[in-house]
Order: C-alpha cells, then structure tokens, then sequence
C-alpha cells in the first residue's frame, strides 16, 4: 500500500513537471479566441492619454508624469453580451515623434482622440492637428473624442472646455462617440472603451480595399 502511494505521487509530480501551469495555458487559449481589437491614443502630450490607460488597466492611478513614447496596455472587456480582447496603443503627442507615431496607427479599430478639458489649446489642436492625421493614415476608422481631466472643470470659468464645446466638436469631425471622464477620480472610464467597441461594431461597411497604391 505504502509503496503504491509512492508511485501515486511520483506520477502526479511527473504530469506537473510536464504541464507546469494549465490554467495559464486554458487563459492564454481562451483568450485566444476573442475578437481582438486595436484601440489607439492620440492628443497633446499631458492630457492624460497614458493615466487614463494605466488606470483602466491596472485599476491604479499613476502619480508620477512620465513622458510617453510608445506603450501597448491589453485587457478583456465585455460590452453588449460579447468579450472583446482589447490592445490599447499608446503614443507621444510631442512633435519630436511626429514621424514615428504613424507607425502605430496601421490595423487600428478605433482612435481615442484625446484633449484635457482644462486645455483650451490641446482641445483647439483636435480639429487643427489630430483629426486631419488621423484621417490622412487611417480614412476610414472610427473615432471616440475623450475629453480628461473633468474632475478640474470649474463651473462657469471660460478656462475649461464644455460639454457644449465638445459636442460641436464631436459633429465637426464626425466622431461616433464623446466622453468626458477622470482618470484620478476614476469616473466614466469604462464608458470610453465600451464606446470605442461600439464604434468598430457599428461601423459603416465600406467595399473595396482600405489602401490604395499609385
């Protein structure tokens, strides 16, 4: 009997040796077979593009700015009943990566355009800069305007853009979806990613191929 128990638990140790951890293989297979969307930032540097997507992700906000050059964050999310296995790019608003960040914007499903809604100016750059780059790399891809930082919003003060704002800009760049929200607060950020979903769910089928070459 003693030496049968032996044999039990020499074998057990053997079928773990060689499958050490099945529950991440299970994960990473079902995982595996979500839909995969490709969800990227853009905006000014210091709007909040990296805090928002740390914060979502890792349900902790980072108090420490640091200056983002290029970053990819992955998460699972459910939205209307399917689970969507989301990677959510990162990039540098600064003008010294200008020639870099198009390489992230190949494959995209829907652009996060981001402005902080207690700067007037990354807001006024969403029409003058973002869109239009957005538009010349990727046509065709939905967008969601996400206004940051509303826990700053001072009521009546001309400093901070306003929902009104946002939604006239909304319309001007045709944008599926708005959404104002606090990183630090932690306040409608689910909400920016179920739009984001939305928006590739519901959008427009166009025929042909998304690229054309002269």
């Amino acid at each position: 009997m003693e030496n049968e128990k032996k044999q039990n638990q020499e074998e057990s140790v053997h079928i773990e040796s060689c499958f050490p951890d099945l529950s991440a293989w299970f994960k990473s297979d079902s995982m595996a077979h979500l839909r995969p969307l490709k969800i990227t930032t853009v905006g000014d540097g210091m709007v909040g593009k990296t805090c928002l997507l740390i914060t979502y992700t890792a349900n902790s906000f980072p108090e420490e700015y640091v200056p983002t050059v290029f970053d990819n964050h992955a998460t699972i999310i459910t939205v209307d009943g399917k689970e969507y296995n989301l990677t959510l790019w990162d990039t540098a608003g600064q003008e010294d990566y200008e020639r870099l960040r198009p390489l992230s914007y190949p494959n995209t499903d829907c652009f996060l355009i981001c402005y902080s809604i207690s700067s007037r100016a990354s807001f006024d750059n969403v029409l003058s800069k973002w869109y239009p780059e957005v538009r010349h790399f990727s046509p065709n891809v939905p967008i969601v305007l996400v206004g940051t930082k509303m826990d700053l919003r001072v009521a009546g003060s001309e400093k901070f853009v306003t929902t009104q704002e946002a939604k006239k800009m909304k319309a001007k760049i045709k944008a599926y979806g708005l959404v104002e929200c606090s990183a630090k607060k932690q306040v409608h950020l689910g909400d920016v990613f179920y739009e984001a979903v939305r928006a590739v769910e519901r959008k427009p089928k166009h025929s042909g191929h998304r690229c054309q070459f002269l």
